[in-house]
């Protein structure tokens, strides 16, 4: 059922735009997402590019110190750039906190050797290339929840669908989450449902779908939904801080990602990148506590899920044995 909340928050500029003549139609509640998360709200938040202990050491101390609460913090630049030491340190960090720690696996295809990435065309993307490519993400997935992760973030379909049949059959925990990149992110209510059956606890889409779009993925799947609400340059640079309750209202369930436009990247992470690392990690968090504030000034900032909750809820899955 869709909170009324949800559909009671204010447009932007809604009552100074009313009183001179220019106010908008209503919303049709037709438009509005009928999910949430499972115990309840319509939104949580995630950090992402976090990209090594002490990232995450300043994004915990900048959340604290703006009260920006975390659902889920992820890093870009996969699991084989840190060590079991590293992995291990920020898998309690997070958890003492109750935050849902995500770690991308690799390889991909876009620090392959393959050359039709390099093209005008793209090629295959960051698509896993060939067995072995599969079998490093597998080997990732394996490793990082070994050392205490308990969701993997995947920029492949087939090795989406690897990984959900390993937690199927007990390879990986059952309880790890699987999160689809914004690099593969599905544009249609179709192909989103697809990802939906081969796993997918999450899918990021990517931040040019227009509020229509996100009422039409939502007529064919409630799996929950990730959003930049302010993208990386090399994903758009959109900034749709102003739509934040309106997105909710058409996605939901919808994880609010804090991006940072205008911003070097730093994928693959070293130290030669850290100073960036951390001034972006922080400016992040301020990006969230802006996002929240616009939230609450639009009446929508009651539909948080409550922090600590992490599972998707009941999903659609295709059968994992013939």
């Amino acid at each position: 059922m869709t909170d009324a909340s949800a559909t009671a928050a204010r447009r932007p500029g809604e009552p100074a735009l009313t009183a001179l003549g220019l106010g908008a139609p209503a919303p049709d509640p037709a438009d509005a997402s009928p999910y949430t998360f499972p115990g309840g709200g319509r939104w949580r938040t995630e950090v992402p590019s976090c990209e090594g202990p002490e990232a995450l050491a300043v994004v915990l101390k900048e959340a604290s110190r703006l009260d920006v609460p975390i659902h889920r913090i992820s890093q870009g630049s996969g699991v084989w750039m840190l060590s079991d030491a590293e992995i291990t340190e920020m898998a309690e960090a997070t958890a003492e906190r109750d935050i849902e720690l995500c770690l991308f696996t690799g390889p991909r295809g876009t620090w392959d050797i393959g050359g039709s990435t390099r093209t005008d065309s793209r090629g295959a993307g960051l698509r896993a290339r060939g067995h072995d490519a599969v079998a490093g993400c597998v080997e990732d997935a394996v490793r990082a929840t070994e050392l205490g992760v308990k969701c993997l973030l995947v920029a492949d379909e087939g090795v989406l669908w690897t990984l959900h049949r390993a937690r199927v059959e007990g390879i990986i925990p059952a309880d790890t989450t699987l999160k689809v990149s914004a690099l593969i992110g599905p544009v249609n209510p179709a192909s989103y449902a697809v990802y939906e059956r081969l796993g997918a606890d999450s899918v990021n889409v990517p931040s040019d779908l227009t509020l229509d779009h996100l009422t039409e993925i939502r007529r064919a799947s409630g799996a929950p939904m990730d959003m930049y609400i302010e993208a990386p340059d090399d994903l758009g640079g959109y900034i749709r801080m102003y739509e934040v309750a309106e997105l909710i209202r058409r996605g939901a369930p919808l994880y609010l990602k804090f991006g940072l436009s205008k911003a070097p990247g730093i994928y693959p992470y070293g130290h030669h990148l850290r100073d960036v690392t951390l001034a972006t990690a922080r400016e992040r968090v301020r990006r969230g506590r802006l996002a929240l504030d616009l939230l609450a000034r639009h009446g929508a900032g009651d539909d948080m899920a409550p922090l600590g909750s992490r599972l998707p809820g009941e999903l659609r899955r295709f059968e994992t044995r013939s």
